[in-house]
């Protein structure tokens, strides 16, 4: 199937094939025509699975459909409703993208700066806000915001708004739309609470659910380091020496555990940043952009922050703690792997992490390949599955090294190994 096939209107065609756009990913195969018969949805799908074009493109198709009926100043029509600034960006500039032809206004608004330049569009009017809770509803009690003409709204990321706290700020939201509405619901997971939020919001949903482990796992090779929890940072510090690893993200349970492994490897001037919810969205922004420049090799987050990194060129991606959702390990190692390349993933596992392990690798359907003989190996009767021999003492960086180490010399479009490392991290 292709794009063509779903009934989109022209302007949105052109804008599609100029992304380079061709085939709808499964999500969007199936919500786009829902969406488009003005029906309530109810999504089950994470980040990676092409969700925002899911529902970006069909709220596009409907408000250019009725955009004659508008004179004067734009009215917000469509809300989206997202828990990170990075999404809601994210999010904005799919709009613009996808609706360049169209003349649909948007904007996006986020709390960490000032508001005026957010204010100052809104006041000029926008068919389609983009918006994170906490600054939303400040706008809205300021007067800066009436929704009462709003047709659409989408919660998206709704398990998140639960993780950040933010769920009570969601239903004071609520309370503000109309009643006479469409409503488009997308989470991750589905625990009790979503679940009766979902169902109080929704009206006869029609109910998509997409599952992307198989195919993320097959686009990216995967390792398992047993070590014990007081060895992992020396294990990071170990695999980082490897030049081959240009840039990771490193994932850790807590705040206060990003913040730990970011000054363990200032310690051993290796450029890291964290980001996670007690940092400044700017703060946020900056550690993301220098990420994404080169200018830091490592980036240790949080699973709430890391929602909305979207980095093509990203060739590591270490999971310092295992999650205790085995969904989040796949939206965890699907940060690489993208735009066709390949990736690598690697996972510590100490004593008390091995019923996380086990949940995983019953979600994905296989068992992730061990490397043994590293020099931090945790005792051998928690080793279990596939073994991958550990390179040999001074192996050099152009020999093939082993999956878990970081070599495969496959790597991002062939350009993991023989690229120069500068002596900067």
């Amino acid at each position: 199937m292709d794009f063509k096939k779903l009934d989109l209107i022209d302007p949105i065609l052109k804008a599609l094939s100029t992304e380079g756009y061709t085939t709808p990913t499964p999500i969007q195969a199936q919500s786009i025509p829902l969406i488009l018969e003005q029906r309530d949805l109810l999504g089950c799908a994470q980040t990676g699975t092409g969700k925002t074009a899911a529902f970006a493109i069909p709220i596009l198709q409907l408000l250019y459909k009725n955009k004659g009926e508008e004179r004067g100043p734009h009215k917000i029509k469509v809300l989206i409703l997202t828990p990170t600034r990075e999404l809601a960006i994210q999010i904005d500039e799919s709009f613009a993208a996808y609706g360049k032809h169209t003349g649909m206004s948007h904007t996006v608004i986020f709390g960490g700066v000032s508001q005026l330049h957010q204010t100052n569009i809104l006041r000029r009017g926008v068919d389609i806000l983009v918006a994170t809770p906490g600054r939303l509803l400040d706008l809205i009690s300021q007067g800066f915001i009436d929704l009462k003409f709003l047709k659409i709204f989408v919660l998206d990321e709704a398990d998140r708004m639960l993780d950040m706290g933010f769920i009570n700020d969601v239903k004071r939201i609520i309370t503000k739309l109309p009643a006479k509405r469409q409503t488009l619901f997308f989470s991750a997971t589905m625990p009790p609470e979503i679940q009766k939020l979902a169902n109080a919001l929704l009206t006869n949903p029609a109910k998509v659910e997409v599952t992307p482990a198989s195919s993320t796992v097959d686009a990216i090779d995967q390792s398992l380091y047993y070590v014990g929890k007081t060895e992992k940072p020396i294990l990071l510090l170990h695999l980082l020496k490897d030049a081959d690893i240009i840039t990771a993200l490193v994932f850790t349970r807590t705040k206060h555990g990003a913040d730990k492994v970011v000054k363990f490897l200032h310690r051993h001037e290796i450029t890291a940043a964290a980001i996670h919810g007690n940092k400044s969205q700017n703060a946020r922004q900056h550690a993301l952009g220098n990420f994404k420049d080169g200018k830091l090799r490592v980036l240790v987050a949080t699973d709430i922050a890391a929602r909305g990194i979207d980095i093509d060129e990203l060739s590591h991606v270490i999971n310092y703690e295992l999650p205790n959702i085995p969904e989040t390990y796949v939206h965890r190692i699907g940060r690489t792997g993208r735009a066709g390349n390949t990736g690598i993933a690697i996972s510590f596992c100490d004593a008390d992490e091995r019923s996380e392990l086990k949940d995983i690798q019953k979600l994905i359907g296989i068992s992730i390949p061990v490397v043994k003989n590293h020099p931090y190996e945790l005792s051998a009767g928690l080793i279990t599955g596939p073994v991958i021999p550990q390179p040999k003492q001074g192996q050099g960086q152009g020999q093939k090294r082993s999956r878990g180490f970081g070599g495969n010399n496959r790597g991002k479009s062939g350009n993991f190994s023989g690229r120069r490392q500068t002596n900067n991290y």
